[in-house]
């Protein structure tokens, strides 16, 4: 069974940040997670395509560019959402042995602290990496690279759950993305159809 929550707010261990000693003149106020943010996850592509250039072992590849996404991974679900965006996700199992999915934002004056800046620099590393790593597994197909698979599932599923519980965090863990969709394509429906009585 799997129960989504949104209803508490989000603090970085259990701590706000003192935005009052940053500098008011930058827009990023978070410098070191948004370099993080990119870091690990820009690395492991880099690595990715320069393997068969560099003439580096297969394994030695294969190892760094895991390890890559998985700091990546646990940096983005644990530090990076929190600061820049005040999102957080998570899985916990309960004494019944029951899986729960918990998606979080913060409230009120936390949502005021996440710069434009922060925010475009996180949602635009979150989506575009995934959307890499799936052009990779199909030119991994079609180019028959099939030791090659493993490292690109790896790294589809990474940062794909990433992006999909951030985007469960976003529109809220009660909605689920059908719904969402089928709301937005209802309102320009009738938005379409309000506007053609008018004209008429």
């Amino acid at each position: 069974m799997i129960t989504d929550t949104n209803d508490e707010d989000v603090s970085l261990f259990d701590a706000e940040e003192d935005v009052g000693k940053r500098s008011k003149k930058t827009n990023i106020k978070h410098p070191v997670a948004s370099f993080f943010h990119l870091f690990f996850r820009v690395m492991a592509i880099i690595v990715y395509l320069l393997c068969e250039f560099v003439g580096g072992s297969f394994i030695a590849c294969m190892v760094t560019i895991i390890l890559l996404l998985s700091c990546d991974f646990w940096a983005v679900k644990n530090i990076t959402g929190r600061l820049m965006v005040g999102l957080r996700w998570w899985n916990q199992v309960d004494d019944d042995g029951r899986s729960h999915w918990v998606f979080e934002s913060r409230k009120g004056t936390g949502k005021q602290q996440a710069s434009d800046a922060e925010s475009r620099i996180f949602w635009l590393g979150l989506i575009v990496c995934p959307v890499l790593w799936v052009i990779f597994a199909f030119s991994t197909l079609f180019s028959f690279r099939i030791k090659w698979v493993p490292v690109v599932v790896m790294g589809l599923v990474l940062q794909g759950a990433n992006l999909y519980g951030y985007i469960r965090c976003k529109v809220g863990g009660k909605t689920s993305l059908k719904n969402m969709a089928t709301n937005y394509f209802g309102r320009q429906f009738l938005k379409q159809a309000l506007s053609k009585e008018e004209e008429s």
